[in-house]
């Protein structure tokens, strides 16, 4: 008995009569879509809707990635506190600064 792959074949798609495959013709007249939307919306519309910002915004404080070697018993001794234990070494640190 054989096998069942598990994948199926995907059948090859036809030609979308609507969508058809671009010419070398259509390629040289495209244009960049901030120069399209210029005409239809204005430049500051189609820029904002061009050049979107991604992901989430920027902390307004940011942290440094840093190496640093430290004794295994420390190390173990936050761990062992759960959750945020990198979080809970800043704040001693940052705390030690504070009043050094």
């Amino acid at each position: 008995m054989k096998k069942k792959s598990a994948k199926k074949r995907i059948a090859p798609t036809r030609p979308d009569k609507e969508n058809p495959e671009w010419t070398r013709e259509d390629f040289r007249r495209a244009r960049p879509a901030v120069e399209v939307f210029t005409e239809l919306m204005g430049r500051e519309a189609a820029e904002a809707f061009v050049y979107k910002k991604r992901g989430r915004p920027p902390k307004p404080q940011t942290k440094k990635l840093v190496s640093m070697r430290l004794d295994s018993e420390v190390i173990d001794a936050f761990r062992a506190r759960g959750a945020g234990w990198q979080t809970q070494i800043n704040d001693v640190l940052r705390e030690w600064v504070e009043t050094h």
